[in-house]
């Protein structure tokens, strides 16, 4: 078996973290090894000792993510440490957060201003929460004072976006299939679910669109926009996400 096989890894990683666990107090006899037996991290967390074993071993056994949450408990893992053995696992971590952190720190949304090129920070709904005057000099429509600054219902509801975006329909298209990417993370957002149905209440493009189930990752690329004097200008757009805050998205672009 390969030190890189995903089992193999999932069962170093919990055997390394069960061994550095305090042997328990009630512990009797002289111990070869360090921490928990593997018998007391079963009792702890509720579940078979050969799952346990079968899983330290690397077999490819399934693990369920209520036993694998029971499991992260009594190893007492750190949330880094908890999201790598969800990950090594393959599977969603049932305790994450059901609703994204609204009140954004101030170093992230000062983030944009810190850009030379057009810049702006999308929330979890895709709504611009802070952008550079590049941006709002570019993007009259979306981001002019007293609009509304959510991205979907701009490109789906207001005119301006037709005009100023040069390629519409393909960027239409496109957005509908990155932001089903971001549903798919949070199914019952009730926010996020409240934005589809104004939507599709509203656009009957959207509704088409959202009903293709296509699905993307928002990757980037040269982007066109129509400027209200007639030029043309192009920009390569680059999306990064911010670590302390997954769900936003710090969007640059820059001169072509």
């Amino acid at each position: 078996m390969k030190d890189t096989d995903t089992p193999a890894l999932l069962g170093t990683f919990i055997r390394a973290h069960r061994e550095r666990l305090p042997i328990p107090a009630k512990a009797a006899g002289r111990r070869r090894t360090p921490g928990w037996r593997r018998e007391e991290l079963a009792e702890a967390a509720g579940v078979g000792l050969t799952w346990i074993t079968w899983l330290e071993q690397g077999r490819d056994v399934s693990a369920s993510p209520s036993a694998l949450a029971r499991l992260a408990d009594a190893l007492l893992l750190n949330p880094a440490e908890r999201a790598s053995l969800f990950d090594l696992a393959g599977r969603r971590d049932p305790t994450e957060p059901n609703q994204p952190q609204l009140d954004l720190p101030a170093h992230v949304l000062a983030l944009p201003g810190l850009m030379l090129v057009p810049a702006y920070l999308l929330d979890h709904l895709w709504t611009a929460r802070a952008w550079n005057t590049a941006a709002a000099q570019l993007f009259t429509g979306w981001l002019d004072d007293g609009r509304e600054r959510n991205l979907l219902r701009f490109v789906f509801l207001a005119p301006e976006a037709q005009t100023l975006i040069a390629d519409w329909p393909e960027r239409a298209q496109r957005l509908v299939a990155e932001f089903r990417a971001d549903f798919s993370r949070r199914p019952r957002d009730a926010a996020m679910q409240a934005l589809i149905d104004e939507l599709s209440s509203s656009s009957p493009l959207f509704v088409r669109l959202w009903r293709e189930q296509a699905v993307l990752l928002r990757e980037g690329g040269e982007r066109s926009f129509q400027l209200a004097d007639g030029e043309l200008c192009r920009y390569q757009q680059t999306t990064l996400l911010v670590a302390s805050q997954t769900e936003c998205k710090l969007v640059c672009l820059a001169p072509k």
